[in-house]
């Protein structure tokens, strides 16, 4: 099924080894980038891409993940799922918000047509880190992601 420009639903993605496979058949609600300290050691990397997507709309279809437990800036919990050989991060499940599963991007099959539309934690970011004049711009997390979704339908549907 062709969605909304370069974007094909189902989406498919997994971890390196492939032990582990996913499938997401809902539209993801925004893509952003996060320069949280906790999102730089996970990723390893100067930020972490985060894709809220409804958890309805996503499933291991492979293997089973291990998971890791830790506590967001607001004491929120997170699980955090991970290949248990390859080590991958591949999702997480934020506690404050039981409808969503956050899909670490990098993981799909085709990443082609990532473009985040938004950056928080920015307080933490990268000296180096340059981000987009059109991107939206969080010091820390928002109080809302509502702008986050905004943006991203906004973007989504210029694809069309």
């Amino acid at each position: 099924m062709h969605f909304r420009g370069n974007m094909n639903l189902p989406l498919s993605g997994g971890c390196q080894c492939g032990s582990i496979r996913y499938e997401i058949t809902k539209m993801p609600l925004t893509l952003y980038a996060c320069h949280c300290t906790e999102c730089q050691k996970q990723s390893t990397s100067g930020f972490g891409m985060s894709m809220p997507t409804p958890r309805t709309g996503f499933s291991v279809v492979k293997g089973e993940p291990k998971y890791w437990y830790r506590n967001s800036e607001s004491g929120n919990k997170v699980s955090c799922a991970f290949c248990s050989d390859c080590g991958t991060r591949i999702f997480h499940l934020p506690s404050r918000n039981q409808e969503l599963v956050n899909v670490k991007p990098g993981t799909l099959d085709e990443t082609k047509w990532l473009r985040p539309v938004g950056h928080v934690w920015i307080s933490s970011a990268q000296p180096w880190m340059n981000i987009s004049a059109d991107a939206l711009i969080y010091e820390t997390q928002p109080d809302s992601f509502d702008e986050l979704y905004a943006a991203w339908d906004e973007k989504m549907a210029c694809l069309v």
